[in-house]
C-alpha cells in the first residue's frame, strides 16, 4: 500500500477474538436468560419490536425460535438485539470479560498512537460491541475505537452495498479503509466496495484452513506491516 488506510475496521469473532469466547461463552450466558430477559422489559420498546420480529406466537415459542437460531449461529436481528442487551449486562455486572488474542491490544493502542482510525464492524449488535471492548483482561480498549457498525445501522457482511454505506457514514473514499476479517465472503464484499482488505488466519479458529484468494493474508495483527 502506498498509503496508511484513514481508517482500519475491525471484525470480532475469529479476528480480535476467538469464535469459542462468543460461541460458548457469551452463548451459554444467554442462553438461559432470554426468557426472564423478555419478561422483565416488556416496556423496553427495543424488545418488543425484537419479540414482535422473531414470528412466535407466545413466549415460549419465541424463546424456543431464539434458542434455534442459536443453535444454528444464526446473524438474525432480533436475537442479536436481545443478546447484546444481556451481554451488556452481564458485561456491567462484572460477570463477563471478553478475549482478545493477545497480538491485538497492544497493536491497538500502537495503530491509535500513530493516529490510525479504528472501527467495528461485526454481525454482533452494537449494544454488545462496546462492553466488549471496554471490560478485557488487557483493560479498556472501547476507548481505542470512535465507531461501530452492525447488520442493523450497516447492512449484512457479505454485501458490497454495506461496505458503501459505511464509507458514507465515515466520510471516507472505500480506498482508504482497511477491513480485517476471517471471513473470505466478507473480504470479497469490502473488495467489490473498493475497500482494501486483508484477511486473519487464526490457528484453530473456523476459517483456518479457508482459501482467501488474492485477499492478503496474515496469523497476527503484528504482521499487517502496511500499517505500521
Amino acid at each position: 500500500m502506498s498509503n496508511p488506510p484513514s481508517w482500519i475496521v475491525l471484525d470480532i469473532e475469529g479476528t480480535t477474538s476467538s469464535t469459542e469466547s462468543v460461541h460458548v461463552g457469551l452463548y451459554a450466558y444467554a442462553r438461559p436468560r432470554l426468557g426472564p430477559w423478555i419478561d422483565a422489559h416488556r416496556d423496553d420498546p427495543d424488545v418488543t419490536a425484537a419479540v414482535a420480529e422473531t414470528g412466535g406466537a407466545t413466549a415460549e415459542e419465541t424463546v424456543a425460535i431464539l434458542h434455534g437460531w442459536m443453535d444454528g449461529d444464526v446473524k438474525a436481528t432480533p436475537l442479536k438485539t436481545l443478546q447484546g442487551q444481556i451481554w451488556a449486562a452481564g458485561f456491567a455486572a462484572g460477570e463477563l470479560t471478553a478475549h482478545f488474542f493477545p497480538d491485538v491490544p497492544p497493536v491497538l493502542r500502537r495503530w491509535h498512537e500513530e493516529g490510525r482510525r479504528l472501527a467495528v464492524f461485526s454481525s454482533g449488535s452494537v449494544a454488545s460491541q462496546r462492553p466488549w471492548f471496554r471490560h478485557t483482561t488487557a483493560g479498556d480498549l472501547s476507548v481505542l475505537v470512535e465507531r461501530h457498525f452492525d447488520t442493523v445501522n450497516a447492512g449484512p457482511k457479505r454485501e458490497p452495498g454495506s461496505y458503501l454505506k459505511i464509507a458514507e457514514a465515515l466520510g471516507t473514499p472505500p480506498g482508504d479503509l482497511l477491513f480485517l476479517s476471517d471471513v473470505p465472503a466478507e473480504l470479497d464484499a469490502a473488495a467489490a466496495a473498493g475497500w482494501r482488505t486483508t484477511g486473519v488466519r487464526r490457528p484453530g479458529e473456523p476459517s483456518e484452513a479457508a482459501g482467501f484468494g488474492a485477499h492478503p493474508v496474515v496469523a497476527s495483527f503484528e504482521e499487517i506491516e502496511e500499517i505500521k
